[in-house]
């Protein structure tokens, strides 16, 4: 992995006036007036030429704009960078990762010093550690496959360094070692998801999250000859066209104080290809099918952070994971198939296939683990992004308190979820004439046949199954993330855990 950036800390209280080379970020508010220790140590004048540049450039210092004045006149620094932090009324809502990232945005593959404070507002430890995050996740890139890459300098060029002037503080060793592991493990998701299918098939896939037991993860990789012995006939029936065998891993971090309590679960889908299978997609845009799988590099990714920075939770981690292909040994429309839970499934579409792989992992985690709750991510339809676009991930749940959670943590990260029904109505589309059920209720309500669909599969345990296919992969750019693949979810999942669920 790779974020392309070095972040060093060093006591805003000692550093020299007027000596900041390469390049220096202040912070002003509305009022465009820097901080006595950020004019001091941005050099005699500072004010002056942020005002006159301010006036040029009709800069208003509103939330996460920014100025930059190159070769500042009287000033040592290369280049002064202003960025606004709006006016007081903006405080409650302000974001600090994505001010990091406005940050390392400016600077990009530069060196440069940051002053981290303005008139009235000095950071905590945990807004310094969020700043950080925002900047080493807008910092990342995947260029592992171009043979020519951007030189040091240019903006998507390495080499960026940063030095964060912040006060001296608490606890602030032990929240930025948090938030790394946190920005580790999002960047370790958008890797999964960005490697192209050729290289990342279920095996390699499974094979890359044995890195975790250097963490203290237990990792168990099932193979399809165990996966038979279980009875996942569901899953094998996707994975029955490809020539790669479909993998299920079972990851453990038992960080609670009573390693025998019953953990959280996250569950992912982990299409590493969909064609479509027999019912295959048109051609255009399928290259992103092998983003398919970013359920389970969230889950993944989660797992990484939860055990990097040592939460003191038990967390259990399941993905499982295919390719699904055409051939003559596919499954086809008109199929039935038997789950793990022993429900028969008539196949109508060969493209519903995410469900059928989340219903037999769901299954055996709430079956075999007994967990507290399970929430399950998945790249599952293109009907949610008729919905909600690529705002918010559609979330569906048998638990208004773990929803509610759910949401405030959406809110906290900006990884946000939208509520949607699960009604007995939902059932009578999925019914089936020769099967306990279809794998696919028609166009109307697809996303909501779907979550119907899985609600089979989790009895009683709390439950919430998140519909990502509008955030996990092609989502827009942010202020603190460029990749295609977003890692969307571990930010949102460590949130839900570190405010509910640790001891």
């Amino acid at each position: 992995m790779a974020d392309g950036i070095s972040i060093e800390f060093e006591s805003i209280g000692s550093a020299k006036a007027g000596e900041a080379g390469g390049d220096l970020v202040v912070f002003v508010g509305e009022d465009l007036a820097l901080s006595p220790r950020a004019a001091e140590i941005a050099g005699a004048g500072a004010s002056e030429l942020v005002a006159r540049a301010a006036a040029v450039e009709r800069f208003k210092g509103k939330p996460n704009s920014a100025l930059v004045l190159t070769a500042p006149a009287g000033l040592r620094a290369e280049r002064l960078v202003v960025v606004g932090v709006g006016s007081e009324k903006d405080a409650a809502k302000r974001d600090w990762a994505v001010l990091g990232g406005v940050t390392a945005g400016r600077l990009g593959a530069r060196a440069g010093a940051v002053a981290l404070e303005w008139p009235g507002t000095t950071p905590t430890s945990e807004e310094v550690a969020a700043f950080t995050l925002g900047a080493r996740l807008r910092a990342y890139r995947f260029d592992r496959y171009k043979s020519k890459k951007p030189a040091e300098g240019e903006e998507n060029g390495t080499g960026g360094r940063l030095t964060v002037l912040t006060p001296e503080s608490g606890g602030l060793k032990k929240a930025v070692r948090a938030a790394e592991a946190v920005a580790e493990g999002v960047i370790l998701a958008r890797e999964l998801v960005n490697e192209p299918p050729n290289v990342l098939d279920p095996e390699e896939f499974a094979r890359r999250t044995e890195a975790l037991e250097k963490l203290g993860v237990a990792v168990e990789i099932l193979d399809e000859k165990a996966m038979r012995k279980l009875g996942m006939r569901a899953l094998l029936a996707v994975a029955q066209g490809s020539a790669k065998e479909a993998r299920v891993v079972v990851m453990r971090w038992n960080g609670g104080p009573d390693p025998a309590a019953a953990p959280v679960a996250f569950v992912g889908k982990g299409v590493c290809f969909d064609s479509g299978g027999i019912s295959i997609k048109g051609s255009g845009g399928m290259e992103d099918m092998k983003g398919d799988m970013a359920g389970a590099a969230c889950v993944v990714g989660l797992m990484h952070a939860l055990a990097s920075r040592k939460a003191k939770v038990n967390a259990l981690g399941a993905i499982g994971i295919v390719e699904n292909m055409p051939d003559g040994k596919a499954q086809r429309p008109g199929d039935i198939v038997t789950s793990m839970s022993g429900q028969t499934v008539e196949i109508i579409n060969t493209d519903a296939e995410g469900r059928l792989v989340l219903a037999d992992v769901l299954w055996h985690v709430q079956q075999d683990y007994k967990p507290r709750f399970m929430i399950d991510l998945a790249t599952l339809t293109g009907a949610i992004l008729v919905a909600l676009g690529q705002e918010f991930a559609g979330m569906f749940s048998t638990s208004d308190e773990l929803a509610e959670r759910l949401s405030l943590a959406g809110e906290a990260t900006g990884e946000k979820v939208w509520r949607m029904p699960l009604t007995p109505g939902f059932d009578k589309l999925i019914e089936s004439k020769f099967a306990d059920m279809k794998n696919t209720g028609g166009r109307h309500g697809g996303s909501a046949t779907a979550a119907q669909f899985l609600k089979r599969f989790v009895n009683d345990v709390p439950w919430i199954h998140l519909d990502i296919a509008g955030v996990g992969m092609s989502a827009p750019t942010t202020e603190i993330n460029r990749s295609w693949g977003s890692g969307w979810g571990v930010r949102l999942l460590d949130r839900l855990v570190r405010d509910h669920y640790e001891a």
